[in-house]
């Protein structure tokens, strides 16, 4: 089975849709953070929780209240700056990729690549399943991009050191 079709590897446009639909979610999270929240961030997420019928005494929802309730406005402005900032790299990120424009491979890769150290440091501090999981995701993303480009580097210099048909070294 060719995985290589005309709009590319199969794995290019996965991590392109990826990032792309990251960037969607990502979007969506700053409007919704630039929106809905005026007041007190714990008043909010007490209030949402409440409209969406789920459980306020769960320990895992105590604890992301408790947590949005220590968020002072300053940091929220940040927040929401940079959600749409990482937005936005994502963007290109997947832009580019379903694109299969070169630099993007290399910008994912870098991009990508420079948060592995970070991920790296948070699974060490605080292991958790999501944590893990966007290590291995990541990691996976850099190294097929790393293959990817290792690839088609070869490729190029297997064509570019061929002599050209009907002519002669001497």
């Amino acid at each position: 089975m060719n995985q290589n079709g005309p709009k590319g590897p199969i794995g290019l446009r996965i991590i392109g849709g990826f990032k792309l639909l990251t960037a969607l979610l990502l979007v969506g999270l700053g409007f919704g953070l630039y929106h809905h929240i005026g007041g007190s961030p714990g008043d909010q997420a007490r209030h949402f929780v409440t409209d969406l019928k789920l459980d306020p005494e769960n320990h895992y929802i105590h604890a992301a209240i408790e947590g949005i309730s220590g968020v002072k406005p300053g940091q929220l402005k940040a927040i929401r700056v940079g959600t749409f900032l990482y937005a936005l790299l994502y963007l290109v990120e997947g832009v580019g990729l379903l694109l299969r424009k070169h630099w993007a491979e290399y910008f994912t890769v870098i991009a990508t690549g420079s948060l592995v150290p970070i991920e790296i440091y948070e699974v060490a501090w605080r292991p958790t399943p999501v944590r893990i999981g966007v290590l291995a995701i990541n990691l996976a993303i850099v190294a097929y991009l790393v293959y990817q480009l290792f690839r088609r580097g070869k490729e190029e210099a297997g064509t570019l050191g061929a002599p050209a048909a009907g002519s002669s070294v001497t």
